[in-house]
């Protein structure tokens, strides 16, 4: 197993490098958590659709299992609100784990932390990140 923690530097990168290893990584049928701040209400009715939504002070916690409908938004919407920076995704937080992976996209997916299991998954992620030397930084563990 290793670990990937992924931070974009290069505001202005297209999300289809994170459209491709949610791709890889998420299967209808795994348990998701998406995560959003209070007012971002568009986006956790949105989420809801999916799942059930619990809130506290400052955020909501969505929870429910991927659809087929689920994924493919997340792979083919592009948010809209890009005003502070240039978001991958709607939402400030999506953790899937299954037996490929653990993967937390953060902050609308400019950042991400996930912990591969199979060699073969490995490098794809790597082969996948090779196309972008600029701009991310990452670490690995």
């Amino acid at each position: 197993m290793k670990q990937f923690g992924v931070q974009m530097i290069d505001h202005s990168i297209s999300s289809q490098w994170w459209k491709k290893i949610m791709e890889h990584f998420v299967r209808v049928g795994d348990a998701f958590e998406i995560r959003c701040w209070r007012e971002e209400v568009a986006e956790i009715r949105e989420a809801s659709l999916y799942g059930t939504a619990v809130g506290d002070k400052y955020e909501v916690s969505i929870k429910g299992t991927i659809t087929k409908e689920l994924l493919e938004k997340l792979l083919i919407e592009e948010p809209a609100d890009k005003s502070i920076y240039n978001k991958m995704t709607k939402y400030f937080a999506i953790h899937v784990e299954n037996d490929l992976c653990d993967i937390w996209s953060e902050h609308y997916g400019t950042e991400m932390i996930i912990d591969i299991i199979a060699d073969a998954d490995i490098e794809f992620f790597e082969q996948a990140m090779r196309q972008y030397p600029e701009s991310f930084s990452t670490k690995i563990s």
